[in-house]
Protein backbone atom coordinates (compact mmCIF):
# COMPACT_ATOMS: atom_id res chain seq x y z
CA UNK A 1 0.00 0.00 0.00
CA UNK A 2 2.44 2.57 -1.20
CA UNK A 3 1.28 5.30 -3.44
CA UNK A 4 3.69 7.83 -4.89
CA UNK A 5 3.99 12.03 -4.94
CA UNK A 6 1.75 13.11 -7.99
CA UNK A 7 0.52 16.70 -8.61
CA UNK A 8 -2.86 16.60 -7.99
CA UNK A 9 -5.83 19.23 -9.47
CA UNK A 10 -5.71 22.38 -8.26
CA UNK A 11 -1.11 22.06 -7.91
CA UNK A 12 -1.96 20.58 -4.71
CA UNK A 13 0.78 17.59 -4.23
CA UNK A 14 -0.92 14.41 -2.99
CA UNK A 15 0.07 12.71 -0.20
CA UNK A 16 2.31 9.74 -0.08
CA UNK A 17 0.61 6.86 2.03
CA UNK A 18 3.24 4.20 3.73
CA UNK A 19 1.37 1.07 5.16
CA UNK A 20 3.31 0.56 8.89
CA UNK A 21 2.25 -2.80 10.90
CA UNK A 22 3.00 -2.59 14.40
CA UNK A 23 3.77 -6.12 16.07
CA UNK A 24 5.19 -8.16 19.12
CA UNK A 25 4.36 -10.18 22.00
CA UNK A 26 1.16 -10.18 24.32
CA UNK A 27 0.28 -6.86 26.53
CA UNK A 28 4.06 -5.24 25.08
CA UNK A 29 2.24 -2.07 24.34
CA UNK A 30 1.13 -2.39 20.63
CA UNK A 31 -2.30 -0.93 20.92
CA UNK A 32 -0.76 2.06 23.43
CA UNK A 33 1.46 2.90 20.98
CA UNK A 34 -0.77 2.70 18.00
CA UNK A 35 -3.26 4.84 19.86
CA UNK A 36 -0.28 7.53 21.17
CA UNK A 37 0.55 8.62 17.85
CA UNK A 38 -2.56 8.47 16.02
CA UNK A 39 -4.63 11.99 14.67
CA UNK A 40 -7.50 10.11 13.92
CA UNK A 41 -9.22 7.90 16.74
CA UNK A 42 -7.55 4.72 16.53
CA UNK A 43 -9.99 1.85 14.92
CA UNK A 44 -9.69 -0.99 18.03
CA UNK A 45 -11.09 -4.56 18.52
CA UNK A 46 -10.10 -5.21 22.34
CA UNK A 47 -12.26 -7.11 23.77
CA UNK A 48 -11.89 -8.17 27.41
CA UNK A 49 -10.17 -11.30 28.51
CA UNK A 50 -12.05 -14.15 29.32
CA UNK A 51 -11.87 -17.36 31.36
CA UNK A 52 -11.80 -19.26 28.35
CA UNK A 53 -9.00 -17.05 27.19
CA UNK A 54 -6.59 -17.33 30.25
CA UNK A 55 -6.47 -21.16 29.07
CA UNK A 56 -4.56 -20.36 25.69
CA UNK A 57 -2.92 -16.70 26.51
CA UNK A 58 0.01 -16.95 28.53
CA UNK A 59 -0.39 -13.96 30.81
CA UNK A 60 3.04 -14.14 32.80
CA UNK A 61 4.12 -10.45 33.27
CA UNK A 62 0.54 -8.46 32.43
CA UNK A 63 -1.56 -9.35 35.20
CA UNK A 64 -3.34 -6.38 35.23
CA UNK A 65 -4.26 -6.45 31.74
CA UNK A 66 -8.03 -6.81 31.03
CA UNK A 67 -8.45 -6.31 27.05
CA UNK A 68 -6.80 -8.03 23.87
CA UNK A 69 -7.09 -7.09 20.87
CA UNK A 70 -8.92 -10.17 18.10
CA UNK A 71 -7.86 -8.70 15.02
CA UNK A 72 -6.23 -5.41 14.47
CA UNK A 73 -5.76 -1.87 15.79
CA UNK A 74 -5.52 1.03 12.96
CA UNK A 75 -4.03 4.43 13.34
CA UNK A 76 -2.66 7.10 10.81
CA UNK A 77 -0.36 9.99 11.30
CA UNK A 78 1.27 12.34 8.98
CA UNK A 79 5.11 12.64 9.64
CA UNK A 80 5.06 15.90 7.38
CA UNK A 81 3.38 17.13 4.72
CA UNK A 82 2.45 14.91 1.63
CA UNK A 83 3.55 12.01 3.95
CA UNK A 84 0.99 9.90 5.44
CA UNK A 85 1.96 6.81 7.72
CA UNK A 86 -1.34 4.12 8.10
CA UNK A 87 -0.76 1.77 10.78
CA UNK A 88 -1.79 -1.67 10.98
CA UNK A 89 -1.31 -3.10 14.47
CA UNK A 90 -1.38 -7.18 14.47
CA UNK A 91 -2.82 -9.16 17.92
CA UNK A 92 0.27 -10.40 19.72
CA UNK A 93 -1.59 -14.02 20.77
CA UNK A 94 -0.10 -17.10 19.24
CA UNK A 95 -3.87 -17.94 17.77
CA UNK A 96 -3.99 -14.91 15.77
CA UNK A 97 -0.89 -15.41 13.33
CA UNK A 98 -3.10 -15.97 10.97
CA UNK A 99 -4.26 -12.55 10.34
CA UNK A 100 -0.43 -10.96 10.07
CA UNK A 101 0.34 -12.87 6.47
CA UNK A 102 -2.83 -10.55 5.32
CA UNK A 103 -2.04 -7.99 7.22
CA UNK A 104 1.82 -8.03 5.96
CA UNK A 105 1.06 -7.58 1.95
CA UNK A 106 2.31 -4.10 0.84
CA UNK A 107 3.68 -2.84 3.94
CA UNK A 108 6.87 -0.58 3.91
CA UNK A 109 7.96 -2.05 6.91
CA UNK A 110 7.06 -2.76 10.47
CA UNK A 111 8.08 -1.85 14.75
CA UNK A 112 8.40 -4.46 16.82
CA UNK A 113 7.45 -3.54 20.05
CA UNK A 114 9.81 -4.97 23.30
CA UNK A 115 9.19 -5.63 27.00
CA UNK A 116 12.75 -6.62 28.36
CA UNK A 117 10.50 -8.10 31.32
CA UNK A 118 9.91 -10.71 28.75
CA UNK A 119 11.91 -10.16 25.60
CA UNK A 120 11.63 -13.76 24.60
CA UNK A 121 8.13 -12.95 23.81
CA UNK A 122 9.03 -10.48 20.36
CA UNK A 123 11.09 -13.04 18.93
CA UNK A 124 8.32 -15.04 16.76
CA UNK A 125 7.34 -11.18 15.52
CA UNK A 126 11.69 -10.25 14.90
CA UNK A 127 11.56 -13.68 13.19
CA UNK A 128 8.57 -13.21 11.10
CA UNK A 129 9.63 -9.75 9.57
CA UNK A 130 13.16 -10.93 8.78
CA UNK A 131 12.47 -14.52 7.15
CA UNK A 132 9.79 -11.96 4.58
CA UNK A 133 12.45 -9.51 4.27
CA UNK A 134 10.37 -6.66 5.71
CA UNK A 135 12.28 -3.92 7.19
CA UNK A 136 11.55 -3.46 11.03
CA UNK A 137 12.66 -1.93 14.13
CA UNK A 138 12.44 -3.05 17.46
CA UNK A 139 11.01 -0.42 20.19
CA UNK A 140 11.67 -0.85 23.39
CA UNK A 141 8.71 -0.24 25.54
CA UNK A 142 10.54 1.06 28.76
CA UNK A 143 8.21 0.20 31.00
CA UNK A 144 8.15 2.26 34.60
CA UNK A 145 10.49 -0.07 37.28
CA UNK A 146 11.51 -2.43 34.51
CA UNK A 147 15.13 -2.41 34.61
CA UNK A 148 16.78 -0.45 31.88
CA UNK A 149 19.25 -1.53 28.93
CA UNK A 150 20.72 -0.44 26.08
CA UNK A 151 20.07 -0.52 22.53
CA UNK A 152 22.66 -2.50 21.83
CA UNK A 153 22.23 -4.75 24.49
CA UNK A 154 18.82 -5.61 22.98
CA UNK A 155 20.50 -6.17 19.67
CA UNK A 156 22.54 -9.02 20.78
CA UNK A 157 19.76 -10.80 22.95
CA UNK A 158 17.44 -10.66 20.38
CA UNK A 159 20.60 -11.74 17.68
CA UNK A 160 19.00 -8.92 15.14
CA UNK A 161 19.97 -8.54 11.64
CA UNK A 162 22.66 -6.22 11.16
CA UNK A 163 22.39 -2.50 11.26
CA UNK A 164 18.33 -3.35 12.38
CA UNK A 165 17.18 -0.14 14.54
CA UNK A 166 16.60 -1.12 18.16
CA UNK A 167 14.85 2.38 19.83
CA UNK A 168 14.07 2.91 23.27
CA UNK A 169 10.31 4.50 23.55
CA UNK A 170 7.56 5.15 25.61
CA UNK A 171 4.75 4.09 24.08
CA UNK A 172 2.43 5.83 25.96
CA UNK A 173 4.05 9.40 24.51
CA UNK A 174 3.30 10.86 20.90
CA UNK A 175 6.57 12.03 20.18
CA UNK A 176 8.29 9.00 21.28
CA UNK A 177 6.25 6.80 18.94
CA UNK A 178 6.57 9.01 16.22
CA UNK A 179 10.55 9.19 16.84
CA UNK A 180 10.18 5.22 16.38
CA UNK A 181 7.98 5.85 12.81
CA UNK A 182 10.49 8.08 11.46
CA UNK A 183 13.61 5.47 12.18
CA UNK A 184 11.85 2.90 10.52
CA UNK A 185 11.28 5.29 7.65
CA UNK A 186 14.22 6.09 7.38
CA UNK A 187 15.94 2.67 7.57
CA UNK A 188 12.92 1.29 5.07
CA UNK A 189 14.34 3.35 2.72
CA UNK A 190 17.26 2.86 2.60
CA UNK A 191 16.66 -0.88 2.41
CA UNK A 192 14.79 -0.67 -0.28
CA UNK A 193 16.75 1.54 -1.91
CA UNK A 194 19.86 -1.30 -1.48
CA UNK A 195 17.69 -3.72 -2.86
CA UNK A 196 16.87 -2.07 -5.76
CA UNK A 197 20.55 -1.09 -6.66
CA UNK A 198 21.30 -4.84 -5.93
CA UNK A 199 18.35 -5.59 -8.86
CA UNK A 200 19.82 -3.69 -11.51
CA UNK A 201 24.11 -4.47 -11.10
Amino acid sequence: MVSEHFDAPGGETATLALKILVAGGFGVGITTLVGAVSEIRPLRTEELLSQAGQLVDDTDGVDQKVTTTVAMDFGRITIRSGLSLYLFATPGQDRFWFLWDELSQGALGAVVVADTRRLEDCFPAVDYFEHRHIPSVVAVNCFPGARTYGADDVSRALDLDRGTPVVLCDARERDSGKEVLIRLVEYAGRMHTARLLESVS
